[in-house]
């Protein structure tokens, strides 16, 4: 038999590659030698490159690049095994846990994000995906930009790299100078939330208190980047403010629509397409996924979702194993593809409680639809 492994991590419990691993051991118990292929899905943030190379295969890049504070510092980023696509995490740059006890949005910089995607570009790649998570920075992508050769002038003519403090001094941006390698490369942004580039619902209500801003900061920021996108507007003739996702990343996709002419698409799609999912479908018995909880988002086109549309078409039977699920989400779920849904607690308990025992809850549920399995086919 062939099985197909796509799971979305448990948030706070089991990472997407521990859930193959214990969902993989339990098929080998009940069905030795079957094909188990394991795919562990990537969502962009922390985590997003070896993901994939442990998917596709590849080679991870080492490199020294500017860390948030422009300060020297070793990076990564993956060349998958067809040597034709990069995958970048921003977080390998601009991450939240390079700042440490150093949190402030005001100042972070994007600028090594840029020098990773200049890196991948120059070596030959054709396609660059870049996954938005987990970020310090509220930059509007203006510091990978200024790395990757577009310029950004103040109102004296002097040339800087804008930071997220600093967006308000930008009066006129020169996007000619972008490095010849990269306007040769298709990018793709992974970006799984829908928030507006600034305002109530933008990236630096939204998201900048926990990169340390204050509500002064917060006010600061939006203006910030309220000003960067009217100058985007005037200056590289591109509305980015109202895209959906152009928020995400402290505005990082409105700065990769803009500056880098990417294109944001849930990171569920870019992992499907990547790895080529209908081809390694096509011979399937049974793929199986699963996520924390199947509820509101898991219908706005998150993982489960994201896969029973191309499950269905196929005809390939798709099980969900969740930490919790909502009633009528798994109405829908069942409408849109998916043939079963397993939440995998066995007692009610607290998630304080249960989450302790989310390795032994999942290996018991994984080996009742196995064993389920099994017996239908005897």
């Amino acid at each position: 038999m062939k099985f197909v492994l796509i799971p979305d991590s448990f948030k706070g419990t089991l990472s997407s590659r521990e859930i193959c691993e214990i969902v993989g051991e339990r098929i080998e118990s009940h069905f030795p030698g079957s094909t188990v292929v394991h795919v562990p899905v990537a969502d962009g943030g922390e985590g997003s490159v070896e993901a994939f190379l442990h998917a596709v295969g590849g080679e991870k890049i080492v490199l020294q690049v500017k860390n948030p504070y422009f300060e020297e510092m070793s990076s990564f980023y993956g060349i998958l095994a067809d040597k034709k696509t990069a995958v970048v995490e921003m977080a390998a740059a601009a991450g939240l846990p390079l700042v440490e006890n150093r949190k402030n949005p005001l100042l972070t910089s994007t600028y090594g994000v840029g020098e990773l995607i200049v890196d991948a570009a120059r070596r030959g790649v054709s396609r660059i995906i870049v996954g938005l998570g987990g970020s310090c920075t509220n930059d509007g992508g203006t510091g990978a930009a200024a790395a990757a050769g577009i310029r950004f002038f103040n109102d004296r003519g002097e040339a800087f790299v804008p930071t997220g403090g600093s967006l308000k001094d930008i009066a006129r941006i020169d996007a000619s100078g972008l490095d010849e390698s990269v306007k040769g490369v298709e990018i793709v942004t992974m970006c799984d939330i829908d928030n507006p580039m600034f305002g109530k619902q933008g990236a630096a209500h939204i998201f900048a208190p926990q990169k340390g801003a204050d509500p002064a900061m917060v006010e600061l920021l939006d203006a910030g980047l309220i000003h960067l996108s009217d100058i985007i507007s005037r200056d590289i003739k591109k509305e980015v403010k109202e895209i959906p996702g152009s928020g995400a990343a402290g505005a990082m996709g409105a700065g990769m629509v803009a500056f880098f002419n990417s294109r944001l698409q849930m990171g569920i799609e870019t992992v499907l397409d990547t790895v080529a999912f209908e081809e390694l479908i096509r011979d399937a018995d049974y793929v199986f996924t699963g996520e924390g909880k199947l509820d509101s988002q898991s219908l706005r086109g998150k993982v489960v979702l994201g896969i029973a549309g191309r499950t269905k078409a196929q005809k390939v039977p798709l099980i969900a194993l969740v930490g919790g699920a909502e009633d009528d989400k798994i109405a829908e779920a069942f409408e849109r593809g998916v043939t079963a849904v397993f939440p995998i607690n066995r007692l009610p308990q607290d998630f304080l409680i249960s989450r302790e025992f989310s390795r032994e809850n999942l290996a018991h549920t994984a080996d009742n639809v196995l064993r389920l399995i099994r017996a239908a086919r005897r």
